[in-house]
Protein backbone atom coordinates (compact mmCIF):
# COMPACT_ATOMS: atom_id res chain seq x y z
CA UNK A 1 0.00 0.00 0.00
CA UNK A 2 1.35 3.40 -0.99
CA UNK A 3 1.90 6.16 2.20
CA UNK A 4 -0.14 8.91 1.78
CA UNK A 5 2.12 12.33 2.12
CA UNK A 6 1.28 15.39 4.71
CA UNK A 7 -0.95 17.76 2.88
CA UNK A 8 0.63 20.71 5.64
CA UNK A 9 4.48 19.37 5.98
CA UNK A 10 5.50 16.72 3.20
CA UNK A 11 5.90 14.08 6.19
CA UNK A 12 4.76 10.65 5.44
CA UNK A 13 1.34 9.74 7.16
CA UNK A 14 0.55 5.82 9.25
CA UNK A 15 -2.99 4.18 9.46
CA UNK A 16 -3.57 4.83 13.14
CA UNK A 17 -6.67 4.67 16.12
CA UNK A 18 -6.76 8.54 17.51
CA UNK A 19 -8.44 9.65 20.43
CA UNK A 20 -11.02 12.03 19.21
CA UNK A 21 -12.53 15.14 21.18
CA UNK A 22 -14.86 18.24 20.48
CA UNK A 23 -15.17 20.95 22.49
CA UNK A 24 -13.02 18.65 24.95
CA UNK A 25 -15.71 16.38 25.06
CA UNK A 26 -13.81 12.53 24.19
CA UNK A 27 -15.93 11.02 20.93
CA UNK A 28 -14.11 8.31 20.89
CA UNK A 29 -11.36 6.51 18.84
CA UNK A 30 -11.09 6.61 15.38
CA UNK A 31 -9.19 5.36 12.06
CA UNK A 32 -6.72 8.13 10.72
CA UNK A 33 -3.48 9.04 8.87
CA UNK A 34 -1.31 10.32 11.29
CA UNK A 35 1.34 12.48 9.70
CA UNK A 36 5.13 10.98 11.31
CA UNK A 37 6.40 14.53 10.92
CA UNK A 38 4.45 17.15 12.38
CA UNK A 39 1.57 14.36 14.27
CA UNK A 40 -1.44 16.19 11.74
CA UNK A 41 -4.46 13.61 11.49
CA UNK A 42 -6.09 12.83 8.63
CA UNK A 43 -9.74 11.43 8.66
CA UNK A 44 -11.45 9.78 5.69
CA UNK A 45 -15.10 10.74 4.43
CA UNK A 46 -16.26 7.79 6.12
CA UNK A 47 -14.33 8.06 8.97
CA UNK A 48 -15.52 11.43 9.02
CA UNK A 49 -19.49 11.02 8.70
CA UNK A 50 -18.64 8.54 12.04
CA UNK A 51 -17.18 11.98 14.07
CA UNK A 52 -20.16 13.65 12.75
CA UNK A 53 -22.87 11.12 14.28
CA UNK A 54 -21.06 10.82 17.10
CA UNK A 55 -20.66 14.65 17.22
CA UNK A 56 -24.92 14.87 16.85
CA UNK A 57 -25.16 11.75 19.47
CA UNK A 58 -23.23 13.68 21.68
CA UNK A 59 -25.40 17.23 21.42
CA UNK A 60 -21.97 19.16 20.62
CA UNK A 61 -22.38 18.96 16.56
CA UNK A 62 -23.02 23.24 15.13
CA UNK A 63 -22.41 24.35 19.11
CA UNK A 64 -19.71 26.52 17.86
CA UNK A 65 -20.72 29.71 17.69
CA UNK A 66 -19.82 34.18 16.92
CA UNK A 67 -21.79 36.31 18.89
CA UNK A 68 -21.48 39.77 19.05
CA UNK A 69 -20.13 41.95 21.99
CA UNK A 70 -22.45 44.04 23.59
CA UNK A 71 -21.76 47.60 26.51
CA UNK A 72 -23.08 47.69 29.50
CA UNK A 73 -22.31 50.48 31.38
CA UNK A 74 -18.47 50.64 31.73
CA UNK A 75 -18.51 46.76 31.07
CA UNK A 76 -18.79 44.37 28.35
CA UNK A 77 -21.30 41.31 28.02
CA UNK A 78 -20.66 38.33 25.89
CA UNK A 79 -24.87 36.67 25.56
CA UNK A 80 -24.78 32.85 25.76
CA UNK A 81 -26.43 30.94 23.33
CA UNK A 82 -29.29 28.85 25.64
CA UNK A 83 -28.66 25.59 23.61
CA UNK A 84 -24.78 26.23 25.04
CA UNK A 85 -25.97 27.28 28.46
CA UNK A 86 -28.01 24.36 28.37
CA UNK A 87 -25.01 21.59 27.36
CA UNK A 88 -22.93 23.04 30.37
CA UNK A 89 -25.90 23.21 32.69
CA UNK A 90 -25.48 27.04 33.01
CA UNK A 91 -28.00 28.47 35.47
CA UNK A 92 -29.43 32.21 35.40
CA UNK A 93 -27.73 34.21 38.04
CA UNK A 94 -24.96 31.26 38.57
CA UNK A 95 -21.71 32.71 39.17
CA UNK A 96 -18.94 32.09 36.46
CA UNK A 97 -14.84 32.67 36.84
CA UNK A 98 -13.36 34.56 33.99
CA UNK A 99 -9.86 34.07 33.41
CA UNK A 100 -7.34 35.09 30.54
CA UNK A 101 -6.46 32.56 28.29
CA UNK A 102 -3.03 34.28 26.79
CA UNK A 103 -3.55 37.62 24.93
CA UNK A 104 -6.33 36.09 22.58
CA UNK A 105 -8.82 34.57 24.56
CA UNK A 106 -10.59 33.87 27.69
CA UNK A 107 -11.74 31.03 29.71
CA UNK A 108 -15.32 31.33 31.68
CA UNK A 109 -15.36 28.29 34.35
CA UNK A 110 -18.30 26.75 35.61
Amino acid sequence: MEKMMCMLCGGTTKKEQVRYAEFGVPLGRFSAEVCQKCGEEFFDEKTADKIQAASKKAGLFGMGRKVKIAELGNSFAVRIPKDLAKLIKLKKGQEVSITPDGKKGFRIGV
